[in-house]
């Protein structure tokens, strides 16, 4: 087949991601997958953890294969993470970055994907900073290529969702009945937006977004959550509290964001402010981290965190897609 004839519209992303086996071929965004698909892999990503200290799990699952990371945002733990389930899955893995790619000298995105399906690249794991680049990308690849977002503009982070359930997961047991609470700049947060489209599928209790007017997302695009502008009533009894940062780069010249010293004193999650949480309430961050704006070192480093254990995750959920991905090719 032509990389060039494909026919399914860009916006029907749910579908794009299955094959005709209901088997996850592309994750693009974990809005519209299933309860049951999510689960199996949080459970795919369990086989990958070890002990601290203990040498990691390795496999041959994608011998032969070749993964191929394309980056052309920033990102240290994304791609660390992809970059070694990779290669401790037995894959060839290449790392591209935007200052390394002829797409810099205006080389279109397309050009770029036929050129590595051309060295028989098997994945694309793809990160960029405008909205429908993996979806566009995944209408027009050959049908052996998988693609993995690895965090879309303001859309869509789906490993770092998937790595956030396995970690509630691992502390809580579970996710329903929980109140869970994030903060910080909601509406520019392709982690907020994908930890809210796993956690609602999942069955979470509540869920609660906290930020300022400015940072609030637009209630249409998350149905079901309850927003708040006050810490305090948002931290009030919460089981989790995710914070992240101010998307900067994302922003502009937006009004009405908060300067440094406003926002931590009226965002900020403090030790004495998280006094309001459960008393076992874990403190989750994605990175990275602006402390002192959004968090306070206290929390981050304290017995309340599970920041590591969310890095800790990532390769293993990574690990977990990946085999999948690749386990349905070698059944092609």
């Amino acid at each position: 087949m032509s990389a060039t004839s494909k026919s399914r519209p860009i916006d029907d992303e749910a579908a794009l991601q299955l094959d005709a086996n209901g088997n996850l071929r592309h994750l693009l965004t974990l809005k519209g997958l299933d309860k049951r698909l999510l689960i199996d892999i949080l459970d795919d990503a369990e086989r990958y953890l070890t002990a601290p200290g203990s040498l990691p799990v390795r496999s041959k699952s994608l011998a032969g294969r070749t993964v191929a990371n394309l980056f052309f945002e920033p990102s240290t733990r994304t791609r660390a993470s992809f970059d070694l389930a990779g290669k401790r899955l037995g894959a060839d893995v290449l790392n591209l970055d935007v200052n390394t790619s002829s797409r810099k000298k205006g080389e279109s995105i397309l050009d770029t994907i036929y050129t590595l399906e051309a060295m028989q690249v098997d994945v694309m794991v793809v990160r960029d900073a405008s909205s429908g680049v993996p979806a566009y990308i995944a209408n027009n690849v050959l049908d052996h290529v998988s693609i993995l977002n690895a965090g879309e503009a303001e859309v869509s982070h789906p490993t770092q969702g998937l790595l956030d359930l396995l970690t509630i997961r691992q502390h809580k047991g579970g996710i329903e009945n929980l109140t869970i609470a994030i903060v910080g700049d909601i509406r520019h947060s392709r982690v907020a937006m994908s930890a809210s489209h796993g956690l609602t599928t999942m069955g979470v209790g509540e869920l609660r977004l906290i930020s300022p007017a400015a940072l609030a997302p637009d209630p249409d695009t998350l149905p079901g959550a309850l927003i708040f502008d006050n810490l305090a009533e948002g931290l009030a009894g919460a089981d989790v509290v995710m914070g992240l940062r101010i998307q900067r780069e994302r922003i502009g010249n937006l009004d009405g964001i908060p300067a440094i010293d406003e926002y931590f004193a009226n965002y900020g999650i403090s030790h004495e402010r998280l006094k309001v949480a459960a008393p076992d309430v874990i403190v989750m961050h994605p990175g990275p981290m602006n402390r002192g704006i959004e968090i306070e070192s206290t929390v981050a480093d304290g017995p309340n965190s599970v920041i590591t254990q969310q890095v800790t995750n990532g390769v293993a959920i990574r690990m977990a897609v990946l085999d999948r991905v690749g386990r349905i090719m070698s059944a092609r």
